[in-house]
């Protein structure tokens, strides 16, 4: 039974649903939330507030779903930090020094992604090799295209697979594919992996 189905029939579904990709949703936030929002927001809020709006929006979703799931969740969740974006960051004048600029999804950064990938380390040198590592991998992501950045971080930080990550960019299967393998090998060679 498809996840529409199974919300016509047992509308309490939805909370078993919610529960399923609560940590999905949350890896997803972590790798996305403007790093001055995370000061100020807690990420258990951002999913919370996701869920209610999920609840408030499922007949639409069950109307006729545009696409499965997570990926609608996941929707609603980058919407929503845009939402905290416009909210806390947004300008109260037009300083330009001082814009954010909202995209149509929020785009992992390089920032995010490099500590991600370089992990983390607790004595003071392997801080210090872990900032050179950051500084490194940092170096090679932003050489990288944004879309291939962005096809990293829905494949590694966001676990999904990847008709769905071709489905949230809105490219083919196979383009996901060929961006998947060049971005690592092109991240190989910068490292010297």
């Amino acid at each position: 039974m498809d996840t529409p189905e199974l919300l016509r029939k047992d509308p309490e579904a939805l909370g078993a649903l919610l529960d399923r990709d609560r940590s999905r949703l949350q890896r997803m936030v972590r790798l996305r939330m403007d790093r001055r929002l995370l000061k100020r927001v807690d990420i258990s809020d951002v999913i919370q507030e996701v869920h209610l709006d999920a609840a408030r929006r499922i007949g639409e979703y069950v109307d006729g779903p545009p696409m499965p799931f997570y990926l609608w969740l996941r929707l609603l969740t980058s919407q929503k930090l845009i939402d905290l974006y416009r909210h806390h960051l947004g300008t109260g004048k037009r300083d330009l020094r001082r814009e954010v600029s909202l995209a149509p999804f929020v785009e992992a950064t390089s920032v995010a992604l490099a500590e991600q990938l370089a992990g983390s380390l607790s004595t003071p040198s392997r801080a210090a090799d872990r900032a050179e590592m950051q500084a490194r991998v940092r170096e090679a992501l932003e050489g990288l295209d944004p879309i291939d950045r962005e096809v990293l971080a829905l494949r590694h930080f966001e676990q999904l697979p990847n008709d769905e990550v071709a489905q949230a960019l809105g490219i083919e299967v196979s383009a996901a594919s060929k961006r998947y393998v060049r971005a690592l090998k092109r991240l190989g060679e910068v490292l010297g992996t």
